[in-house]
């Protein structure tokens, strides 16, 4: 990157959730916004909260959530930072896992308790309605039907605007379908770790937004003088930059939502939407990862 180059989420081209909701492909995931283990308080509040704010001064207008982060501080962080939110900003959360503890979660689909999740982040998030609300794992206790079942209720209510997903195959979105309308799919994928292709595809195929956690991952290829070093050290950026504009020219449908509690390492993040891979990169990386 350039020094004195603009810094903004608006380079990486847009993407529509629903029909309804266009927004910038580069967002945010407020996991790391918490304590260790996503578990309590962050270390420095005052440093989550800067990067709330400076994510929305870069033109970041999808933030992605969820009551398990801290449970409830990521939420209620965001809450107490950015509301009244600016127009057009998209705060995305889920709902259907439990936190026993520091780094365990737990997968609850009981319709009981998902009514309950979402009334909870309701009132962190300051919110009437939530824009897009994702069941955060298939509960294997619980059918999918029963737990979508409840939040296409919640959405015919008035509280959920969206109904998405994440932690799904395509047979679990499919019967989904049947029950509720799903406007998108959170799922791992990265350079290394491509096991959500299909998903991704099927994305594709039926015009759902398509956002990969853990976009960062990158494994093997870290090598110093491996072929994501060398690619980074062209463009004069990060190992984690080439990451996230693989990931951004991967796919139209890609909404990406790199996560931190660092107000510099955002804007890194942010930067690489600038970044523009020619095709023999694209080849290079996809055939390393390989």
């Amino acid at each position: 990157m350039t020094s004195g180059q603009t810094i903004s989420a608006t380079a990486a081209g847009t993407v529509t959730i629903g029909g309804d909701l266009t927004v910038n492909r580069m967002g945010f995931g407020a996991m790391r916004i918490t304590g260790s283990g996503i578990w309590g308080e962050p270390a420095d509040v005052q440093e989550s909260r800067a990067v709330l704010r400076r994510a929305v001064d870069l033109g970041v207008d999808f933030i992605d959530t969820a009551d398990a982060y801290g449970p409830d501080v990521s939420e209620r962080l965001i809450g107490e930072t950015l509301y009244p939110y600016p127009r057009g900003l998209v705060i995305a959360t889920k709902g259907g896992q439990t936190r026993p503890g520091p780094n365990r979660w737990t997968p609850s689909g009981e319709p009981q308790y998902l009514r309950q999740a979402l009334e909870g982040s309701l009132r962190r998030l300051r919110l009437n309605e939530i824009d897009l609300y994702q069941l955060h794992r298939p509960d294997p206790n619980v059918p999918i039907e029963e737990s979508l079942g409840v939040l296409a209720d919640m959405q015919h209510e008035g509280k959920i605007r969206h109904i998405g997903v994440s932690n799904f195959s395509v047979e679990q979105i499919e019967r989904g379908q049947q029950v509720a309308r799903l406007v998108s799919v959170q799922n791992r994928y990265n350079l290394t770790d491509r096991s959500s292709q299909p998903v991704l595809e099927y994305c594709e195929q039926h015009g759902m937004a398509f956002i990969p956690w853990a976009p960062l991952g990158a494994g093997p290829l870290t090598e110093p003088g491996g072929p994501l070093d060398r690619v980074a050290a062209h463009h004069h950026a990060t190992q984690g930059q080439i990451a996230l504009a693989w990931l951004l020219q991967r796919s139209p449908v890609m909404l990406v939502i790199p996560g931190t509690s660092s107000v510099k390492h955002l804007e890194e993040n942010v930067a690489a939407a600038d970044i523009k891979l020619g095709p023999d990169e694209l080849q290079t990386l996809s055939e390393a990862a390989s």
